[in-house]
């Protein structure tokens, strides 16, 4: 957090938090609701936060709580946030140095950590990071498919190896139709252990629990 914000916390340590008026979308834009509803009404759109200044001391002071609720630290004031799909919204980047593909979250911070990934049935993937829950943008999903590659599953079956998918588009089916956890690895990324992490289908409803965040945050956490 900035040392100012730190200064008026430890300045007034009591000042109430909000909740309501602050969220952020799936494609990562910090969104305001003057009328509070966005924790009441969780299809309110809200207005674009446009200012570049406010947009970067959001993004520096951007926290978790203990119960998985994420906010925003406003000098004393906590604001939380609804959360439309995932606490970090994720985008590839590409090394200067090295032409080595990576992920880095809305706010600027890199993900050096990919622990498991989760496919939904509309095709969205999400990321358990280091950094916390995350989902890969929708601009960008392309270039992580295409990174991807089938992996061995180092579990195995009554002594038996299980083999793993020929190609992407049969992992992802295996995944999507037959409910099935395989591993895929992304040689060419950063973050991703040399072995492998586990690509499982989800449902919406398990998000929360399996990313441990909490998309609409309450007052009696």
């Amino acid at each position: 957090m900035d040392p100012s914000v730190l200064a008026a916390m430890a300045r007034w340590p009591n000042v109430p938090a909000v909740y309501g008026w602050l969220s952020l979308t799936e494609s990562g834009q910090w969104r305001l609701h003057p009328a509070g509803d966005a924790v009441q009404q969780p299809e309110a759109a809200g207005e674009p936060i446009t200012s570049a200044q406010i947009l970067a001391f959001i993004d520096r002071n951007y926290e978790v709580d203990s119960a998985g609720q994420w906010f925003f630290q406003n000098g004393p004031q906590r604001v939380y946030v609804r959360l439309d799909a995932a606490p970090y919204i994720l985008h590839t980047v590409t090394d200067t140095q090295t032409g080595r593909l990576g992920l880095r979250t809305h706010t600027g911070l890199d993900v050096s950590e990919v622990k498991a990934l989760y496919l939904d049935s509309e095709g969205r993937l999400y990321v358990a990071t280091e950094r916390g829950g995350a989902l890969i943008a929708g601009r960008d999903l392309p270039v992580v498919i295409d990174a991807l590659q089938p992996a061995q599953n180092p579990s195995s079956v009554r002594g038996e190896t299980r083999h793993a998918p020929e190609t992407m588009d049969d992992a992802i089916a295996s995944c999507l139709d037959s409910g099935r956890t395989v591993w895929v690895r992304a040689p060419g990324m950063r973050g991703f252990a040399e072995h492998g992490v586990p690509l499982a289908p989800v449902a919406d409803t398990q998000l929360e629990s399996l990313l441990e965040f909490r998309r609409l945050p309450r007052g009696d956490a």
